[in-house]
């Protein structure tokens, strides 16, 4: 019988910092460019992902999946992102990139990435430059995530599907491409210490005009896979 146990229910802004990657290299600025960019996906280096598989929760069956990582092109790159809705069941509440499962009818991991962003943000493809894929990240909820980059040329209007995204949101690429903007966390689930990276970014756009700026608590899966891209713009 296929049992899968409930996720922990938890604030990971509650969970201790162990250590902050500050001594890590900041990926250089013309290292972030678009013409570096496509030129970097043209002729990759040899490197090797940081994260990888997180540890299971439960025994769901696996399901492949993949993500857009959309960085639209204004006068440096932001990457677009999602606020998932509190009622989903996996992931709620969390900071996402666009994508979700595969359909039988997808080509491959780039279609199923286009098509749940289409659906999920109303993103158009006519706007999208795909550059490639990295590797693959499976998740403790057993998800097999292709996480696909793309450039987006600006001038889209987004359509956010109420049912799945709370919001919308863009983050400067080199901000979560500075090591020293990366968090380590620990905590102790189901007999196993499980480890994660957090990115939290202030975003002064919500609030223009107030005292605070509201916190963008990036963590988890897609802490993981932007990690995984910074070490394949560092390599």
């Amino acid at each position: 019988m296929n049992v899968t146990k409930p996720l922990p229910q938890f604030d990971p802004r509650s969970v201790p910092v162990l250590g902050i990657d500050d001594h890590l290299a900041n990926v250089p600025q013309q290292n972030l460019s678009v013409a570096a960019l496509r030129a970097r996906f043209l002729n990759p280096p040899a490197w090797t992902p940081e994260h990888s598989i997180e540890k299971r929760f439960g025994n769901r069956v696996p399901t492949a999946a993949a993500v857009l990582m959309p960085l639209v092109m204004r006068d440096e790159l932001m990457l677009l992102l999602t606020l998932r809705s509190a009622h989903l069941s996996t992931h709620s509440g969390q900071i996402a990139l666009p994508g979700g499962r595969s359909d039988a009818t997808d080509r491959d991991a780039i279609h199923t990435a286009l098509r749940e962003a289409h659906e999920e943000i109303g993103l158009p493809h006519e706007h999208l430059e795909v550059l490639g894929t990295l590797p693959i990240y499976v998740t403790g909820t057993a998800y097999i995530v292709t996480p696909v980059v793309a450039l987006v040329r600006p001038g889209f209007e987004l359509i956010p599907n109420p049912h799945e995204v709370a919001d919308v949101f863009e983050v400067p690429l080199a901000y979560l491409m500075n090591p020293a903007n990366h968090r380590r966390h620990e905590m102790e689930f189901d007999g196993a210490t499980r480890q994660w990276l957090s990115m939290p970014y202030l975003d002064a756009s919500v609030r223009p005009n107030a005292a605070q700026s509201t916190e963008r608590f990036i963590w988890g899966a897609t802490a993981g896979m932007l990690r995984n891209l910074y070490r394949f713009l560092i390599a």
